[in-house]
Formats: C-alpha cells, sequence, structure tokens
C-alpha cells in the first residue's frame, strides 16, 4: 500500500496535497480498498466555504454510501470532472486520477492539525 510521504492525511482517511493556498483533496489508496468498486462520486460543494470536517460529498461503493469530509476550512473551487464517467479512477489511481476537488484553504494554520505519512500508517495498522 501506498503512503505518499509529500501528502498529508485525516484520520477519516482523506489524502491533501498542499501547494501554497490551494489543496487537492482525494481519499487514500486504505480507504478505496475498504470501500471496494467505487461506482459514483457525488460532489456538489463547489463554490460553498465549508468548516473542518464538514462533508463535501459521499462516494458510492457497489455495497455501502460513505461521506466524503473536507480536512480543512476552505472553499471547494474545482470538482473533478473526470470522476462523472470514470469513478474506478478512485481505485485505479487514488493518488493521481482518483483526486476529487480542488479548495481554497481559509486558514494555513489548520494544517498543523493534519497526519503525516508515517502517522497515517501507524493509523491504520501498515
Amino acid at each position: 500500500m501506498q503512503f505518499p510521504e509529500a501528502l498529508k492525511y485525516t484520520k477519516d482517511h482523506e489524502w491533501i496535497k498542499i501547494e501554497g493556498d490551494v489543496a487537492t483533496v482525494g481519499i487514500t489508496e486504505f480507504a478505496q480498498r475498504e470501500l471496494g468498486d467505487i461506482v459514483f462520486v457525488d460532489i456538489d460543494s463547489q463554490g460553498k466555504p465549508l468548516q473542518t470536517n464538514d462533508i463535501f460529498g459521499t462516494v458510492e461503493a457497489v455495497k455501502t454510501v460513505s461521506d466524503l469530509f473536507l480536512p480543512l476550512a476552505g472553499t471547494v473551487t474545482e470538482v473533478n470532472p473526470a470522476l462523472d464517467g470514470n469513478p474506478e479512477y478512485v481505485n485505479s489511481d487514488p493518488y493521481g486520477q482518483g483526486w476529487m476537488v480542488k479548495m481554497t484553504i481559509a486558514n494555513q494554520d489548520d494544517i498543523a492539525n493534519l497526519l503525516d505519512a508515517a502517522a497515517y500508517k501507524d493509523l491504520v495498522g501498515e
């Protein structure tokens, strides 16, 4: 299982790539394995200011639907358009083509509350 060092993570199994005041968010390889085959991604939060841990969408797998939690306060500025026709990208390439949203970060200090790769790896028992 991959735990890219350049990313940050949450206890809810989201990953975050931070570039200045923009964050790209998706779910981790661990999360997609736990969910199984992803069949639909529903994100309707573009343009909305949200707080840390607010639900920004849902991901539907064959047997379950799971909420997606925003790891940082901010505004969703972009939703990955490729997921509309290809939700399986979340399974096949969770850290690449399977990204879910891009957002502006409201408070850079919140980044300190995220997990690094080693802490996330410990959390999932790898």
